[in-house]
């Protein structure tokens, strides 16, 4: 009981109700569907957990998101969204990995709970755009290979997903607001699913609820950046 109390009392009133409303509006989009994607919403609720651990820099929320990323890749396989698939089981969850270690390797003061913030080296900014380039063409041509659904939103989406995992890995602020970007793509990518197949409505739902979180967590990287340059 005294552990969970300790859980509860970690999270400050905003997070709770941003996860509470967030659980809240997945589980009604889940009821007034035809209850199908019960898949589909577990991986939304492992996503929606996994971003507040990850704006308390947590590194749990890592791990949230591995299992995210294998659900969600599992999802979209179901759909023919092969970029998300890809991008997700062979992308985010790699990174996720790594970004785990990271973040295990760099704890603010000692604390465990929460990640050193970093800043990226100078010249860092233009190596990763440069990169992502790289990346968001190749892919690009994996994607139209396998015949992807919805082609250029997904390429879209590879582009700002390996944006957010590289500024996760590297512990910059950003990538939250990477995240944010790959929201709004996605939640386009799942209405257009969910015009064929009313069961994906839950992943619409998902991502909005996803991007309110993900901005709220940029917010809080930087006042933890803030904090953690003051002490």
């Amino acid at each position: 009981m005294s552990k969970i109390k300790k859980i509860v009392n970690y999270f400050t009133i905003t997070e709770k109700l941003l996860w509470l409303v967030s659980c809240s509006m997945l589980l009604i989009s889940f009821l007034m569907s035809d209850r199908t994607g019960v898949f589909n919403l577990i991986a939304s609720l492992i996503g929606a957990t996994s971003i507040i651990f990850n704006a308390k820099g947590n590194p749990f929320g890592q791990v949230l998101m591995i299992v995210f990323s294998i659900t969600y890749g599992i999802t979209s396989y179901h759909y023919a969204y092969y970029g998300e698939m890809i991008t997700y089981l062979g992308m985010s969850m790699p990174m996720a990995i790594l970004a785990l270690g990271s973040w295990l390797k760099n704890p603010y003061k000692g604390n465990h709970a929460e990640v050193t913030v970093n800043r990226l080296k100078k010249g860092e900014p233009l190596f990763l755009a440069l990169l992502s380039i790289f990346v968001t063409v190749i892919f690009y041509f994996i994607l139209k290979h396998f015949n992807t659904a919805n082609l250029i939103p997904s390429t879209f989406s590879v582009l700002t997903s390996f944006l957010a995992v590289y500024l996760t890995y590297r512990r910059s602020p950003w990538f939250a607001f990477a995240y944010a970007l790959n929201d709004i793509v996605l939640i386009l990518l799942w209405i257009l699913a969910s015009m064929d197949d009313p069961s994906y409505i839950s992943m619409v739902v998902c991502f909005a609820a996803f991007l309110f979180n993900d901005l709220y967590c940029f917010i809080r990287w930087n006042k933890m950046k803030e904090r953690q340059a003051l002490q």
